[in-house]
């Protein structure tokens, strides 16, 4: 059994990992400044989703079996980019104007979980989580580690959407609105730089 210190060591160290910025975040945030806050939770629930997935696949030996596979790491970064400018394309065509419900545009659960698996950050924090703290395949201590993270990274992500939710109350005016979405789409494809040159 882990000791107190060390669940807390874990506990900072996801909450460090999840409340960051990165592409995940940044679509947090321009969901809520774009739709309303539960159009912006699904999205926070597939990406947790994800993320616990994709950290638990880690832990159980994906990452060393692929990291054996030629071109995967290129394969990875080439997909995550794609996926970036993507989502970084529908921020600039966005008009502004915030929906007061549900819309079918908004990014949802199935959206989030993917783009985790497409998300290099997430990688290097499962990888560096679980080979700080798990340096010897367990089990037991993987799950514990996933039952820690998993909260942690909701109410992180959660935060983001909120963030967006709060700009979008102080800037109403769809115009500036524009603005703010092509600035985060602008962050957006700018970390792409980050996956060519990281």
């Amino acid at each position: 059994m882990m000791s107190i210190p060390t669940l807390l060591s874990m506990a900072a160290f996801a909450l460090v990992a999840s409340i960051s910025p990165g592409p995940v975040n940044l679509v947090c945030m321009s969901t809520g400044t774009r739709y309303n806050p539960g159009s912006g939770l699904k999205f926070v629930s597939g990406a947790t989703t994800g993320f616990i997935a994709l950290f638990l696949a880690i832990g159980f030996g994906l990452h060393t079996i692929l990291a054996n596979v030629p071109g995967f790491a290129v394969w990875l970064r080439g997909a995550g980019i794609v996926f970036l400018l993507y989502l970084s394309f529908l921020l600039v065509r966005d008009n502004g104007r915030i929906r007061e419900t549900s819309s079918g545009a908004a990014p949802g659960f199935i959206t989030g979980a993917a783009m985790q698996w497409l998300n290099p950050k997430a990688w290097l924090a499962s990888a560096s989580g679980i080979g700080a703290y798990i340096p010897e395949p367990n089990l037991q201590q993987v799950l514990l580690f996933a039952l820690v993270y998993a909260p942690i990274c909701w109410l992180s992500l959660a935060s983001w959407v909120y963030a967006g939710v709060y700009l979008r109350r102080q800037i109403s005016n769809p115009a500036i609105l524009r603005y703010l979405n092509r600035g985060l789409a602008l962050l957006l494809a700018a970390s792409c730089l980050f996956l060519v040159f990281g």
